[in-house]
C-alpha cells in the first residue's frame, strides 16, 4: 500500500488545505508530514527545531515520510523541507505515486504566512525566507515532481479539484 498522491512545495503553497480537500474528492484518508512526526515525538514542530534542531526534526520528518510511503494509503502532504533529505527524494521516487509540486510566487506565500509565528525557518523575514528557501529547494522539487500546479490565485478547494482532474485525465488515479 502506497499514498495515492503526494504534495510538496514550498511553505504556504496550500500542502495541508488542499490535501484535505483532495482527499475529500478522492474519498480517502489525509495525513501531514508535521502531523505523523508530531504523532511519533510528542511535541510541536516548533518545539522539536526549538529543543533539538532542524537536523533533528529532518531526521524523524525522514521516518515518518518512510513509513507513509510504505504503509498509507490516501493523500499525504509533505513539509516543505522534506525534499532536503536524499534518502526522502529517492523513496517519493521509488514508490512510483503521483508527486504534486505547488507553487505560488513569493508575494502570495508571503501573504498566506503573515507574520510566520507558527514557522520556524520563516519567522524572521518571511518573504526573504521564502525566496531564500525556493532558490534552494527548486530543484529538488522539480526532481520528485510528477505534476506541477500554481496556486496563485486559486483557493484549495480549486486547486485540489484541478489536481484530481489532472490526475484522472493522466491514467494515475484509474
Amino acid at each position: 500500500m502506497t499514498p495515492r498522491v503526494v504534495l510538496v512545495g514550498l511553505p504556504a503553497t496550500g500542502k495541508t488545505s488542499t490535501g484535505k480537500r483532495l482527499a475529500k474528492i478522492l474519498a480517502c484518508p489525509f495525513a501531514d508530514s508535521d502531523e505523523l512526526v508530531e504523532a511519533a515525538t510528542g511535541r510541536t514542530v516548533t518545539q522539536l527545531f526549538a529543543d533539538d534542531g532542524e537536523t533533528a526534526f529532518r531526521a524523524h520528518e525522514a521516518a515518518a515520510i518512510a513509513d507513509a510511503l510504505r504503509d498509507f494509503d490516501g493523500v499525504l502532504a509533505l513539509g516543505g523541507g522534506a525534499v532536503l533529505d536524499a534518502d526522502t527524494r529517492t523513496a517519493l521516487t521509488r514508490a512510483a505515486v503521483p508527486v504534486v509540486l505547488l507553487r505560488a510566487s513569493v508575494p502570495t506565500l508571503a501573504d498566506r504566512v503573515g507574520d510566520a509565528e507558527s514557522r520556524p525557518l520563516l519567522a524572521a523575514d518571511p518573504a526573504g525566507r521564502l525566496a531564500a528557501l525556493g532558490a534552494e529547494r527548486g530543484a529538488w522539487y522539480d526532481e520528485v515532481a510528477t505534476v506541477v500546479v500554481d496556486t496563485d490565485g486559486r483557493t484549495p478547494s480549486q486547486v485540489a479539484s484541478h489536481v484530481a482532474a489532472v490526475l484522472h485525465r493522466s491514467g494515475a488515479l484509474s
